[in-house]
C-alpha cells in the first residue's frame, strides 16, 4: 500500500514526492511533549532518532564520560598501547604513517600532539596520491622501518600484507577500514571493522581509534604516576575527523563532535585557527563548517598538491607556519573546485546518458585527476540518491572512489570485487570506498558492483522521495525553538537536520547574485519567516519562487539561525516547493 504523499505533494517543483511522518510517529511525539514539556517540534525530531521519553534528557546533554567505550573492548588494543608506551619510554625512534585525507590527517596530529606534549619527536609520512597511492607501500614502508624502531599506520594498513611485511620493524595499525579475512603481519591492528569483532563501534572513524588508544595510554601513565597530555583539548581533531570522513553521528561520536566543537571554538590550535581565519570563519564552529568549510581545505593537499601540508598544518604549535600552511591550502582549495567542476560537468553527462535510475551511477574517463574523483562521485551521490563511483584513467589503470547512501555497504561489496579478480584492489568502509580497475574489466566490474549494490537495496528509493519530519507555521519558528532543536544534534551522517513544512504560505522573493533566491514567507496570519534558496537558479525553485503572483505555495526545508552584525534571526533554508 503506497503512503499517501503529505501535503498532497506527489511532485514537486523539483520533481520529489514528499514524505510526512505516520500516525503512530506523531502520536509518540505528542505523548512525549506532554510527558517531558518539551516543544512538539523538538519531540518529533528525538522520536524520528528512536529516543523514548525517558532518555530525552540525557540524549540532549550527551556526556562523554557515559559514551565513551573501553578502550581495551577493542581487539589489540593492549599489544597496541603497550608497545607505543614502551617506545616513549625507551625514547626509541617513532614514525607515522598516515592516510592523505583529513582522517588520516587529524590521526596522525593526535599522535603527534600527543608525543610533543611529552618531549618526544615523530616522523610524519604521508604518501603521494598520484605517485604512491593509498596505504603503505613497500619502498616506504621500508625506508622507514630502516630508520626507526616503531611505526604508526593511522587511517590505513588493514590490508596492506605485504608492504607491513616489508617494514623490517615492529608496525602498529589504528584503523577503521573494512578488514579481510586475513590480518596483516604487524604487532597490533586495532580496528572497530575487523572481521573478528562484534561491529558496535564500527561507526568510529580512525581519529576516534587513535584516541581511545591515548585515553588508554594516559589511564596507564596516570596509574603509574604520570600526568599524561590533556586529552580534552585534542576532542577538536576528532570532530574534524568525524565529521569530515562521514562517520555516522550516533552513540558516542554525537558526544565527541559535541564537545570538539566546543574546543574548537576556544581557538587554542594554530592550524585550526590560520585555516578558519583564511577561510572567513566568524561564527562559532558548526558540523557544516568541519565537513564543507576546513575539512576540504585540508584536504587539498592531498588532493592535488603535496600529500602532508594538511597534517602539518594540524599539528604545528607555530603560528607563522601555520599561517602559511592555511594559505597554500587555501589557494590549493581553490584550484581544486576549478578541476572538480570541469569532471563533474563530464561525469554528470556520462551518467546521465547510462541512466540514473540504475541501483549504481558511474563514471570513467582518461585524464581525470583522482584527487577530485571522490568529491565528483559525492556530488553524483547527492544529485541522484544513489552509491555513485568515479574512476580517472592514466595508462589502462583507473584508480576510482565512490560514495554509498545509508544502508547500502558499499566498500563491503567493493572489496569482494577485489576478491573475485574483477578489481587490481579495493577497500573502505560503508559510505565511502576507493578501487583501482583495469580499463578491460571496467565495464564488467561496474555491472557486478551494481548487481551487489541491487541485493541491499539500492536503487529502490527515488530520489523523488524526500522526508519530511513536521508541520510547522512561519510564526511559530523563533530563535529559541531552533536553539531547542539543535540540542537533538550535532547533525549530519546517519542523523540529518530535520526537515519542516509550512504549508499554504505566500512568498515574495528577489534574487542575490546569479543563482540565489531570498525570499520573504507568510502565512496571511501574521507570522512571517526568512528564507534562503541556494543555487535556486540552477532548478526550477528560482524562476517559480522568484515572481510567484497570487500564488501561495508548501515549502520545506531546515531550520537555522543566521547571525548577521551581531544579531541572530531565524531563516528557513528552502529545499522544495510545490504549490498549494
Amino acid at each position: 500500500m503506497t503512503t499517501r504523499a503529505y501535503l498532497n505533494v506527489e511532485h514537486s517543483l523539483t520533481g520529489r514526492r514528499w514524505i510526512g511522518p505516520g500516525p503512530e510517529g506523531q502520536r509518540l511525539a505528542e505523548a512525549m511533549a506532554q510527558q517531558t514539556r518539551l516543544p512538539l517540534p523538538l519531540c518529533q525530531t528525538l522520536v524520528a532518532r528512536g529516543v523514548p521519553p525517558d532518555q530525552a534528557a540525557a540524549f540532549l546533554a550527551p556526556q562523554l564520560r557515559d559514551l565513551l567505550p573501553d578502550p581495551l573492548t577493542l581487539r589489540d588494543m593492549d599489544k597496541a598501547t603497550a608497545r607505543f608506551l614502551h617506545a616513549v619510554k625507551t625514547r626509541q625512534r617513532i614514525a607515522v604513517f598516515a592516510d592523505y585525507d583529513v582522517d588520516g590527517g587529524t590521526s596522525a596530529a593526535l599522535l603527534i600532539t600527543w608525543l610533543r606534549a611529552m618531549g618526544r619527536p615523530a616522523t610524519l609520512y604521508i604518501p603521494d596520491r598520484i605517485d604512491e597511492g593509498y596505504g603503505p607501500n613497500v619502498p616506504a614502508m621500508q625506508a622507514l622501518g630502516a630508520a626507526h624502531d616503531l611505526i604508526i599506520c593511522v587511517d590505513c594498513g588493514t590490508l596492506s600484507h605485504e608492504p607491513i611485511a616489508a617494514a623490517g620493524c615492529d608496525v602498529v595499525v589504528l584503523d577503521h577500514h573494512l578488514g579481510a579475512e586475513t590480518l596483516p603481519p604487524a604487532l597490533a591492528v586495532v580496528n572497530p571493522n575487523r572481521q573478528d569483532e562484534t561491529g558496535d563501534l564500527a561507526h568510529l572513524c580512525a581519529a576516534s581509534v587513535v584516541f581511545l588508544m591515548l585515553v588508554e595510554a594516559n589511564r596507564q601513565l596516570r596509574a603509574e604516576g604520570v600526568q599524561g597530555p590533556d586529552l580534552m583539548a585534542m576532542l577538536d581533531l576528532v570532530a574534524l575527523a568525524t565529521v569530515a570522513d562521514v562517520a555516522p553521528l550516533i552513540g558516542v561520536n554525537r558526544a565527541l563532535v559535541r564537545q570538539g566543537l566546543k574546543v574548537m571554538a576556544r581557538r587554542d590550535r594554530v592550524g585550526l585557527k590560520a585555516l578558519a581565519d583564511i577561510a572567513r570563519m566568524d561564527q562559532a564552529p558548526s558540523p557544516y563548517a568541519l565537513g564543507f568549510v576546513l575539512g576540504p581545505r585540508v584536504n587539498a593537499g592531498g588532493r592535488i598538491g603535496q600529500a602532508d601540508l594538511g597534517a602539518r598544518l594540524l599539528a604545528t604549535d607555530d603560528p607563522r607556519e601555520a599561517a602559511a600552511l592555511a594559505e597554500r591550502l587555501d589557494n590549493l582549495n581553490t584550484e581544486r573546485r576549478e578541476i572538480e567542476a570541469q569532471v563533474r560537468d563530464a561525469a554528470m553527462a556520462q551518467a546521465e546518458a547510462r541512466g540514473l535510475d540504475a541501483p549504481l551511477v558511474w563514471a570513467a574517463e582518461e585524464g581525470w585527476h583522482p584527487g577530485v574523483v571522490g568529491i565528483v562521485a559525492s556530488r553524483l551521490k547527492e544529485a541522484t540518491h544513489r552509491p555513485a563511483i568515479v574512476i580517472g584513467f592514466e595508462d589502462g589503470i583507473g584508480k576510482g572512489s565512490g560514495r554509498s547512501i545509508s544502508g547500502v555497504d558499499l566498500g563491503a561489496a567493493v572489496q569482494r570485487l577485489a576478491a573475485e579478480g574483477l578489481l587490481i584492489k579495493g577497500g573502505g568502509h560503508k559510505m565511502a570506498a576507493g578501487l583501482t580497475v583495469e580499463r578491460a574489466k571496467l565495464e564488467p566490474a561496474m555491472a557486478r558492483l551494481a548487481d551487489l549494490l541491487a541485493r541491499q537495496g539500492a536503487g529502490d528509493g527515488g530520489p523523488g522521495d524526500l522526508r519530511i519530519d513536521s508541520l510547522l507555521a512561519p510564526g511559530a519558528v523563533t530563535p529559541d525553538l531552533i536553539e531547542q532543536i539543535e540540542a537533538a544534534g550535532p547533525f549530519g551522517a546517519s542523523a540529518p537536520a530535520p526537515r519542516f513544512a509550512f504549508a499554504d504560505v505566500a512568498v515574495s522573493g528577489r534574487r542575490i547574485g546569479e543563482k540565489h533566491l531570498r525570499l520573504t514567507v507568510s502565512d496571511g496570519l501574521g507570522g512571517r519567516l526568512e528564507a534562503v534558496a541556494f543555487g535556486a537558479f540552477d532548478t526550477p525553485l528560482g524562476p517559480a519562487l522568484e515572481n510567484p503572483g497570487h500564488r501561495r505555495f508548501h515549502l520545506t526545508g531546515r531550520l537555522e539561525l543566521n547571525h548577521w552584525n551581531g544579531r541572530s534571526k531565524p531563516q528557513l533554508r528552502l529545499e522544495d516547493a510545490a504549490e498549494a
